[in-house]
């Protein structure tokens, strides 16, 4: 039987990985009620920094055999510049892992330089792991085509060399790309939705969707501040937020928040929940916060928005916990449609928020008719190659879907982003949302 010493170092991590799982499963299922609050806060926030950098170590190894211990065995392995590379791999690497800490001891009014660069190296990283597997992947092909799996040669060994190589070349790239993307405005993107039983009062009403701001680490007050002034230059009678607002404690960085009360839209300005606002475990301190700022959280409850020209017209604009509640045990919280929709009838219409696509089909297999569910969440998988990934795992991607003859899902890509400052293959968006009559 094979001891723990004996494993190689990647099943180590793989087996260090599993261990914090099942102790953040652990503290969830029997010492969420024997935990302080504060306690628990911390914990699960040091589980999920301490599992995400364990499954790193594996990708971490790689990185180093592929662009370092490669190289040790030519003539320039003991050149100063060899040395230097050597420092700036483990320079990337220790930051990459470090971008997870900074939620618990980086975050302010403004993001520090350091975590601005401890996650742009992690979305270096992402990008570094995939084409070095990619490469990798292509170079074992074409060995087994052309027959070549047990012959060495020069040949090999450059083709050996020039893997790495291009695959550090393209991330710097890709890289340099995605930031520059990511460091513009939000676009606004305009969407025409045609409302079944919409009263022909409120034809031409304009809803302006933000979701998935995050603040924290990378996004403070000012990106903030110039989301707000892009939403009133919009002039919208309606502005939801649905979820994902931001990554901490809502006493830490209130300072960065203070620009949302300029927000003045006549019929209001609504926020539900998104798992990152459970991931802070501040929940009701967010919504004491957000109802300073006139800001209303429907926490699985619902309004009337009457039409400013007739007091006898009107829709339901609802609000679902997101379902991430429901996985932490999140106490008194988790997606409740039959709550969410109390007094809302088909005989008017109905616009739901709820932050994940998923709650966005599970409330149309509850109710189908709902005519309108507004979602975030996806980020358009904010990042190459995570695009894919966010794809295949959400029933609703990007964009406007029409479910049914008088349904439809509006998933936002996200205003700004998580953590990682960077945007490859997507494009963070503002949404102007005209809601039509029949």
């Amino acid at each position: 039987m094979i001891s723990f010493k004996q494993l190689p170092i990647e099943a180590k991590a793989a087996v260090a990985a599993g261990m914090v799982f099942f102790s953040m499963m652990l503290s969830r299922s029997y010492l969420a009620e024997k935990l302080d609050f504060r306690t628990r806060r911390w914990l699960l926030r040091l589980q999920m920094a301490l599992f995400a950098n364990t499954l790193m170590l594996m990708g971490s190894l790689h990185v180093w055999r592929s662009t370092v211990t490669t190289f040790t065995r030519s003539s320039a392995a003991s050149s100063f510049c060899f040395m230097l590379w050597k420092i700036a791999v483990f320079m990337f690497l220790a930051l990459a892992h470090s971008s997870f800490f900074t939620l618990l001891f980086l975050v302010a009014e403004e993001p520090y330089f350091f975590s601005l660069a401890a996650y742009t190296c992690l979305g270096a990283y992402i990008i570094l792991i995939f084409f070095l597997f990619t490469l990798g992947s292509v170079e074992q092909a074409y060995k087994f085509l052309a027959g070549r799996g047990a012959k060495a040669g020069t040949g090999n060994k450059n083709r050996t060399a020039l893997k790495p190589v291009l695959a550090v070349l393209l991330t710097v790239v890709l890289t340099v790309v995605g930031l520059l993307n990511a460091s513009q405005p939000p676009t606004v993107n305009l969407v025409e939705i045609p409302v079944h039983k919409l009263p022909s009062t409120m034809n031409n009403l304009k809803v302006v969707l933000l979701s998935d701001i995050h603040l924290g680490p990378t996004v403070g007050k000012t990106k903030l501040a110039m989301i707000v002034r892009m939403v009133k230059a919009l002039k919208p009678d309606i502005t939801v937020i649905v979820g994902d607002l931001s990554d901490a404690e809502a006493k830490i960085i209130r300072p960065a928040v203070e620009p949302l009360g300029e927000l003045d839209s006549p019929l209001g300005t609504y926020f539900v929940t998104g798992n990152h606002e459970y991931y802070t475990s501040d929940v009701s301190n967010w919504f004491e916060l957000l109802k300073s700022f006139n800001i209303q959280p429907l926490h699985n409850e619902n309004v009337k928005i009457v039409s400013p020209k007739s007091a006898s017209d009107w829709f339901c604009l609802a609000g679902v916990d997101d379902i991430e509640a429901d996985v932490l045990r999140y106490s008194g919280h988790g997606m409740d449609l039959k709550k969410a929709l109390r007094g809302c009838s088909s005989e008017h219409a109905i616009v739901l928020l709820a932050h994940q696509p998923i709650a966005a089909k599970w409330a149309l297999q509850e109710r189908p008719d709902i005519n309108i569910i507004l979602s975030g969440h996806t980020h358009g998988g904010q990042i190459f190659p995570l695009n894919a990934g966010a794809y295949l795992l959400n029933p609703f991607f990007v964009g406007l879907y029409q479910v049914g003859q008088n349904t439809f899902v509006y998933v936002s890509p996200g205003t700004m982003y998580y953590g990682i400052p960077m945007r490859l293959g997507s494009r963070a968006e503002i949404t102007e949302i005209i809601l039509r009559s029949p």
